[in-house]
Order: structure tokens, then sequence, then C-alpha cells
């Protein structure tokens, strides 16, 4: 079966959800991966000025990896079975993914008590949103009307040195609360409720194109691609040929949509992901990753 690429255009998903809502007694925590996600993928809608600044050549890094998964044959590399977790849960029937909305946006609404989940999210298509999310981020290119999130607040700002155009390190302030989130959230509790959801996961992400493949095997090879990012020092050096940003390093404008991203929320708030990702990894896995 042909693989199915998401969408290019955006439509109006979103809607108010009221946090005191409740349509069950059960609470689920998948949303701190989402947070995670969104941590990576929201920098992408920032990126933007209207000055053209002059290149730099800033050391090389890393050649870009592989973006498409591998080709699924017999068992799972990584069993969900594997994961790390709490006692599961009594049994419960799983909504279809085309009608999970709901019960997603009560575990959001109670997870993120007071937060106006219609601003940081996209409410609607959650579950397939996620998977594209995490499916496209090795690629050179997200589809943006498939993210999860809504972007980060707030422009790019640039400083200039010798006529070079620089990424100013206060640009990394704008993913603080997302990083507190992330760093609040407990890996074991926000494993075992993937764990909880992974059928739906693993659905779409057949429904996605890959009638063969285990959504588990390409989260952790997204995981580990992540880690791959390069750490580049500041100041990062821009360029911009059009309107979008760019960086300036041709080894570095072509590496991944989700290793660029990586590399934009800066030096220090990348270490933090990676550490948090590489906790998520050990707790899928049961492996731990050399620092």
């Amino acid at each position: 079966m042909e693989r199915v690429e998401p969408l290019d255009q955006e439509e109006g998903f979103a809607r108010p959800i009221d946090p005191r809502r409740r349509r069950s007694t059960r609470r689920h925590v998948v949303w701190p991966l989402v947070i995670l996600i969104a941590l990576i993928v929201a920098g992408v809608l920032v990126w933007r000025s209207t000055r053209a600044p002059e290149a730099v050549s800033p050391p090389q890094a890393a050649a870009p990896q592989p973006a498409a998964p591998a080709p699924q044959t017999g068992a799972p590399k990584y069993p969900i079975e594997a994961a790390s977790t709490a006692p599961p849960a009594p049994a419960e029937t799983l909504p279809a993914v085309a009608e999970s909305d709901a019960a997603l946006q009560d575990a959001m609404a109670a997870v993120f008590n007071g937060v106006p989940l219609d601003r940081i999210f996209h409410l609607q298509e959650i579950v397939p949103r996620f998977v594209a999310t995490i499916d496209n981020l090795p690629r050179q290119t997200v589809a943006l009307a498939k993210m999860p999130v809504k972007p980060i607040g707030g422009s790019v700002e640039t400083t200039t040195s010798e006529g070079h155009t620089l990424l100013r390190a206060d640009n990394a302030e704008r993913y603080t609360p997302y990083l507190r989130l992330m760093e609040q959230a407990s890996t074991q509790k926000l494993v075992a409720t993937y764990v909880h959801f992974y059928p739906l996961f693993q659905k779409a992400y057949q429904d996605l194109g890959y009638p063969k493949g285990y959504f588990n095997d390409r989260l952790v090879e997204v995981i580990d691609h992540l880690l791959a990012a390069p750490d580049v020092p500041a100041p990062i050096a821009l360029a911009q040929p059009k309107v979008l940003f760019e960086f300036a390093d041709p080894s570095l404008e072509q590496l991944s949509a989700g290793q660029k991203m990586m590399i934009r929320m800066g030096p220090v708030n990348e270490s933090r992901v990676k550490a948090k990702l590489r906790d998520i990894r050990h707790a899928l896995t049961g492996q731990t990753l050399p620092r």
C-alpha cells in the first residue's frame, strides 16, 4: 500500500474546551508526551522575519540521517509489551480513532486544569496529528497542518556582529513554559498511559500508509534521530534568502526538520529535551543509552 502523505493546508480544527468539563472518572496522563513533541515542532512556525541578513559559515555539523522508516519484517524491534510501566489499569474499551477526540480532550482538561487548551493544541484529529508529526520529524519538512500544537508566540530575534546575522540567545526563553511542563511530567506515568492508548496510535500509523508498520518502532527511531541532533554552540548564524530564516551553514540547513528544531531551541534547552527523551526511551525499551 502506498504511504499517504499528510495534508498540506490547515483546516480550522481548534475549538474552546472548558477545563472543568468531564466525561468519565478515569484519568490518563498521555499529554506530557505531546508537550514534548510540541516543544520540538512549534519552533518551525516562528522562524520568520522581514530583514535579509548576510550569510556566514559556522563549523560543519553531522550529516542528516535517513528519513524513511525501515521496512517492517516479522516481529517488532521494540515490542510495546517491553515498556516499563506501572501496574496496568483495569480493562477499558478504547474508542475508535475517529471517535477518540472527546476522551483525549477530557484527559487533557484533567491534566492541564485552568490551561486554555484551545490556545495550545489543535483539539480535533488528535491521534492522527500526533502520529503524523512523529513520522515527519526525521524528514526535511513537517506537515504544519497536521501538527498537534499551535506555534509558540513571539518572533525570531536576531542581532548582528561583523556584518553577520545571528540568532539571539534569548529566543530560547519562549520555550520555557513547554520545558516546565515537560520536566514536571512523570516519565513512568506518561509511558504507562501511552501503552494504554497504544492501539489507537498503532491504528492511526497503519492508516497513514504503513499497514505492516509498528508505531512504537517508529517512535523509538524518531527519538534516536532527535538525540543525534548535533550540538551547535551559540551564536548561530542565519540567512534569509526569501521569507523564512535558514541556517547560514548548508550542512545545518540540510538536516531534518526535527533536528533543526532541536537546534533552534538553543543548546541549554536542547540538552534538557534530550535528557527527557533518553528517559522516555529507557522506559519504552529498557535500554540505557550512553550520554
